[in-house]
């Protein structure tokens, strides 16, 4: 006889399949083309006849992708040190202080983020050319960290509210400065919404194009997504095998830093949802 638990189980997963089926499909597709021989791409087989794990090597040697790779983890560092470096005491300070235009600040924050990358863009670069930081990686991290700052500040601000007073309260009767208390009480408690709210942002500059392709010229400082671009547009000849391997491995980096911080963001989406 089949067991409750048992049976819960084998229902769950049964709604489930479908889901797991269209998340799935495009990394079955993206892999068995990656794999296929180059004579086998525009065919209508879609299982390979042999398996060219070279593809692999060959797109890593002749596309660059190790720079490329590089480039966007440092730029993608960069912005998220740096917003959550700078959002941390503004999130801070709008959480627990009351001041003139506290209101205004936060709508302003949440209006900055219905404004587009796109109509800045041109803004952004005539800025950065007068000061000779076109193909600056350092400026694109600068840029990336900016469009940033509203969100985690915002992000940051909601999972401090949750965090009772009294505990701070109580590291104060004891002796210990607001500076001691943030480090030692307030933020090791935070570190699930921090961990959450840098996650979404390295995410965001993983995946930026529009400013990486405008300020962006030389292909030893391209980043994963310009890379990726740059293997489809102005050849007469797509090969799709290395544009289906490169996107892959570019995958690969965003998928280990969920496995490796997934209870963080699980605790950390919890916290955000406790008011």
């Amino acid at each position: 006889m089949i067991s409750p638990k048992l049976k819960r189980t084998v229902i769950a997963w049964g709604l489930l399949a479908p889901l797991v089926v269209v998340t799935l499909f495009p990394f079955a597709v993206m892999f068995l083309t990656a794999v296929k021989p180059a004579q086998e791409v525009l065919t209508p087989n879609w299982w390979p006849s042999e398996f060219r794990w070279r593809n692999f090597y060959d797109m890593w040697v002749q596309a660059g992708f190790g720079r490329a790779l590089f480039n966007s983890l440092y730029v993608s560092l960069i912005a998220t040190v740096g917003a959550i470096l700078i959002s941390i005491p503004a999130a801070y300070a709008m959480s627990r202080f009351r001041f003139a235009g506290h209101g205004a600040f936060r709508q302003f924050l949440l209006v900055s983020q219905m404004i587009s990358p796109i109509v800045l863009v041109l803004g952004l670069f005539r800025l950065l050319a007068s000061f000779g930081l076109v193909e600056s990686l350092n400026a694109v991290g600068g840029v990336y960290m900016a469009f940033n700052i509203a969100f985690t500040v915002w992000m940051l601000q909601s999972y401090f509210d949750t965090i009772p007073r009294d505990l701070e309260e109580a590291s104060w009767m004891e002796g210990g400065s607001r500076w001691l208390t943030l480090r030692k009480v307030f933020l090791p408690l935070c570190v699930p919404a921090i961990a959450v709210t840098a996650i979404f942002t390295f995410i965001n500059a993983w995946n930026e194009f529009v400013v990486a392709l405008t300020m962006l010229r030389s292909q030893e400082s391209y980043t994963l997504p310009i890379q990726v671009f740059s293997l489809v547009a102005g050849r007469y000849t797509v090969e799709w095998h290395y544009v289906m391997a490169a996107t892959l491995v570019a995958t690969v980096p965003v998928a280990i830093l969920f496995v490796w911080l997934q209870r963080y963001l699980v605790r950390g989406l919890a916290l955000g949802a406790v008011k």
